[in-house]
């Protein structure tokens, strides 16, 4: 049987040896406390990914030109500790290979390893963190490898920025950095967050999305949806910025949860995805002068950032 190719690209763009960009998914749900499902995610992803328009209007490019691999799924399950150690591996492995390493879940668990491999690859790694939850727990169920617990070693190890959250433990506060943590209901109201969030990012980061971050009025089909979530244009206005202003050295997006009866989240995902990879290659951004004099822009804060001499 054929190998299945990441959106149906043409071989030549989908070869490991031709390709910038590695997607590893990961169908693992063995930890999730609420709605299973989250295992069908990455098989929902590609399916919706495989009826997508390639081209980006905004960027004015087509980024699978870059290649895009699509990596053997990363299937251990045998305990959530064996699956952290699996996904560790193997994102090392690629990122040895100078890819521009993705991954795509199952639960949030499987960030724990991901990260893991970044921090060991790169230098003074920011690890960003867009979320409903904080998954700030040390240990959740008898194991420190839960979907509760997903960014509390890079709590530990990393400059960990947190954006989106709106729900959490009492106990998370005692491993949170709240000059660090950009709480939804504080967002709503403060029109420079994104200004402030990057103010605390490194030169190298690493995102990590996870898609309740999103309003559940836009994507439902996530295993604990959380009202007062992100809007599509804010996300990408914030995501651009990210990525045109910092050295972002991969992402992986989790936590969705397909619904037979609702394709739009699985859509709204393989678009986001591949947003994100356009905003990482494309080398025609928007020009800046183009919106100096447009104050109702959504970039014109890009723009005027952008022409700041602040080191970072």
């Amino acid at each position: 049987m054929k190998k299945r190719n990441y959106a149906g690209i043409p071989d030549q763009y989908a070869k490991l040896e031709n390709a910038k960009v590695v997607l590893i998914p990961v169908p693992y749900d063995g930890t999730s406390t609420w709605q299973k499902g989250a295992d069908k995610g990455p098989e929902a992803f590609l399916d919706a990914s495989e009826n997508m328009e390639l081209y980006d209007i905004e960027t004015d490019s087509e980024v699978y030109k870059e290649g895009v691999y699509l990596a053997d799924a990363v299937t251990e399950d045998s305990s959530p500790e064996a699956m952290v150690e699996a996904v560790h591996a193997t994102t090392k492995k690629f990122i040895n290979k100078n890819k521009f390493v993705t991954l795509f879940g199952g639960e949030h668990s499987i960030s724990i390893g991901t990260i893991r491999a970044f921090n060991e690859c790169f230098n003074n790694l920011t690890v960003l963190h867009i979320d409903a939850h904080a998954d700030l727990r040390k240990e959740y169920e008898g194991s420190s490898c839960n979907h509760a617990c997903a960014v509390y070693e890079a709590s530990q190890t990393t400059n960990l920025v947190q954006v989106g959250i709106r729900s959490m433990d009492i106990s998370e506060k005692s491993s949170m950095n709240m000059d660090k943590v950009f709480f939804a209901h504080d967002m709503a109201v403060n029109e420079y967050w994104m200004d402030e969030v990057i103010d605390q990012l490194t030169g190298n980061v690493f995102i990590t999305f996870d898609l309740d971050a999103i309003d559940p009025s836009l994507l439902p089909s996530t295993g604990t949806p959380e009202p007062g979530g992100l809007f599509y244009y804010e996300t990408l206005e914030f995501l651009k910025r990210v990525f045109t202003e910092r050295n972002v050295v991969g992402f992986d997006i989790v936590e969705l949860c397909p619904n037979e009866n609702e394709k739009s989240s699985d859509f709204l995902a393989a678009k986001l995805y591949y947003k994100m990879l356009s905003y990482k290659f494309s080398s025609t951004m928007e020009d800046e002068e183009d919106y100096d004099d447009d104050e109702s822009s959504p970039f014109n804060k890009l723009a005027k950032f952008k022409n700041d001499d602040d080191d970072y």
